[in-house]
């Protein structure tokens, strides 16, 4: 992972942070997103972080409003906040892609879900920062799929934020089903996810 830090400052400078970031020539299929106000690139994710976003992509299709997506490439931005992430998976209204097409990226606080999965480059951001960062834009749920956990490989599920902080709803290991809450109402089985690879 490498970063390139720049004025956080809303307005202006961040409207010049992201026409850089539209702009620039990125090493290809890796991930380019602005993080507390500094760009962060981090190369493409291996095959079983790949293999895990797909079931859980897939799962959730099962039991979204018609007028949902899922995506797996979708910039969110939270200006005020010197943010722009493309999370891993980002459940959001059709409405809000939609306010978006003339942009490149949709706004963070309305998305529904956030899922993260983490590799060995990003899991203390996706444990922390990202975690912070969705918790302060009011994203109901974040799921944190940490593959590489102290403990071994964990599921958790983030809720409720208050006073820009979420509450731990769930966590389990690997092997065993979390639940996400309505408005989904799914059990995901961990016991289908690689657990080899970074």
């Amino acid at each position: 992972m490498s970063a390139l830090p720049v004025d956080p400052a809303p307005g202006r400078h961040w409207d010049e942070l992201v026409r850089f970031w539209e702009e620039s020539d990125w090493p290809e299929g890796s991930k380019v997103e602005i993080i507390d106000g500094i760009i962060v690139v981090t190369p493409p994710p291996a095959a079983p972080h790949n293999r895990i976003a797909e079931l859980v992509h897939r799962s959730l299709y099962t039991v979204l409003p018609k007028d949902w997506g899922v995506y797996q490439t979708l910039g969110t931005a939270h200006p005020s906040r010197g943010r722009l992430y493309i999370p891993d998976l980002v459940v959001v209204p059709y409405a809000v892609v939609d306010e978006a097409e003339g942009g490149s990226s949709a706004s963070l606080p309305a998305a529904e879900l956030v899922v993260e999965i983490t590799s060995p480059s990003n899991a203390s951001f996706d444990r922390i920062n990202k975690a912070a960062a969705y918790a302060q834009a009011g994203v109901p749920l974040y799921l944190l799929i940490d593959r590489f956990a102290p403990p071994g490989p964990t599921v958790t599920l983030y809720g409720e934020p208050k006073d820009e902080v979420y509450r731990e709803l769930r966590k389990v290991k690997f092997g065993e089903e979390i639940h996400l809450p309505d408005p989904f109402g799914l059990t995901i089985d961990t016991s289908v996810f690689p657990f080899g690879g970074v």
